[in-house]
């Protein structure tokens, strides 16, 4: 790409960057949260100002850089072609663009008080990590099990090899003074109908896959769900499991507002992102990856992200939740159960991470329902209950025949299977006067 850019007029992105982990850890939690937009453009100059715009919008923000679903697959030749042609891309071609070009996008905009993360979504992002190092971004996410299965074919194999060499190429900015962060996408695997218990600990394994592989500073993630209660018994869960196998990583939670059929009308989707940050601030949690009243429609623009940042911070702000159980209650749940016996059984498989997440998947000790990926056994099955919980409708092999009883397990047909899918949709497009909201007794 030949655009010419302004200027360069400080050094601010060649510096030495902020540990991503350590700001978000120092800054959310305890009552507050860091909010983090989806935000991506292909152009640098509309990519800038949507960075510029989180960063002066009145709430405590990181930015991002999301990248299009070309460089996330690897086609780079077609984010090219798209370049040149000047056709707009669905995120930031990072691996195409000029080292300079990016470096200008960033250029006193990161600072010590704005962190920026990469975000993409790819089971083979060797040239992605390639251009992380280049540009010393230290911060991103994804996963060898979380950016495979939802995404394609690529077998899981291969993923887990490509996620290994990322990681160890991430570790050579601690070399020159950088810490590298990578924030696990495992708690969102497929976004919706995916038992909690199965998104903590894919979570917390996908964590200790990048620490077996060198990174200190680590986020683990959970994506809001069908049912606030069960969201928080989740959440506590996968704290303590961290806490448990985590002693002496710089951690923190993030929470992904819902990943699954957005609500269509503008107080659904507000009252479902407030939801999120509701769930929050009652966790304890540190960050929130936000959505907008567009979700459902297109594209958000720049001003529609702000409005969600701000909305969140401000629900965060004035959100006081009741004090119910003990946390120590809550982390001893039914999840947190069965997310312990999935997380142990697949440790003992092998000594080395990669090849005990091959194994599991393998034996169906992981195995996540309704994933068509030919490396997911495909026998377990989730419904959502009466009162709003995802349940375990079949759990095939997984290791759980001890905490689910048999006489749980129920039919799924494609009927019902549709009307979970858009469960969270219509809860939260109902008009607020037919629907009773309550707060969460929790203990923080």
């Amino acid at each position: 790409m030949n655009a010419c850019f302004p200027t360069r007029t400080t050094g601010a992105a060649d510096e030495t960057p902020v540990d991503f982990g350590e700001f978000v850890r120092s800054r959310g939690g305890r009552g507050s949260i860091v909010a983090q937009p989806r935000m991506g453009f292909s152009d640098p100059n509309r990519m800038r100002e949507g960075l510029i715009a989180t960063k002066k919008a009145d709430a405590q923000t990181v930015g991002t850089l999301t990248l299009d679903s070309y460089t996330r697959v690897g086609d780079h030749e077609a984010a090219d072609t798209a370049l040149r042609e000047g056709i707009a891309l669905n995120g930031y071609p990072i691996v195409n663009h000029p080292v300079e070009t990016t470096k200008w996008v960033l250029d006193g905009v990161r600072d010590d008080d704005f962190p920026v993360q990469v975000r993409h979504g790819s089971a083979t992002p060797l040239g992605i990590f390639a251009a992380l190092v280049a540009l010393n971004l230290n911060a991103t996410e994804g996963g060898p099990v979380s950016y495979c299965l939802p995404y394609g074919r690529t077998p899981l194999q291969d993923s887990v090899r490509n996620w290994s060499q990322c990681c160890e190429m991430f570790t050579r900015l601690q070399e020159v003074g950088v810490e590298p962060h990578l924030e696990t996408f495992g708690g969102c695997m497929m976004g919706q109908l995916c038992p909690p218990s199965m998104l903590v600990a894919i979570s917390v394994l996908e964590a200790l896959f990048f620490c077996h592989h060198g990174l200190r500073s680590v986020s683990v993630s959970y994506a809001q769900q069908t049912n606030l209660d069960q969201d928080v018994e989740a959440v506590q869960a996968l704290r303590a499991l961290c806490a448990e196998l985590l002693p002496t990583v710089n951690w923190h939670v993030v929470i992904y507002t819902y990943m699954g059929m957005y609500p269509v009308t503008d107080h659904g989707c507000d009252r479902l992102l407030a939801s999120a940050a509701e769930l929050a601030v009652a966790t304890g949690s540190e960050r929130v990856i936000v959505k907008t009243v567009a979700e459902s429609r297109r594209i958000p623009t720049i001003a529609e992200n702000v409005a969600a940042l701000e909305h969140a911070h401000t629900t965060a702000r004035a959100y006081r939740p009741e004090i119910g159980g003990s946390t120590a209650e809550l982390a001893d749940s039914q999840t947190y159960q069965e997310a312990r016996a999935l997380v142990h059984a697949v440790l003992n498989l092998h000594s080395d991470l990669g090849q005990a997440l091959l194994l599991a998947f393998k034996q169906g000790y992981l195995d996540v329902p309704y994933c068509l990926h030919p490396d997911n056994a495909g026998r377990s099955r989730s419904y959502i209950d009466g009162d709003g919980w995802l349940r375990w409708g079949e759990v095939g092999s997984l290791p759980l025949g001890h905490l689910v009883p048999r006489g749980r397990s129920r039919r799924i047909t494609s009927s019902g299977l549709l009307e979970d899918l858009s469960y969270v949709r219509r809860k939260y497009d109902e008009e607020p006067s037919t629907r009773a909201d309550r707060s969460v007794e929790v203990g923080v």
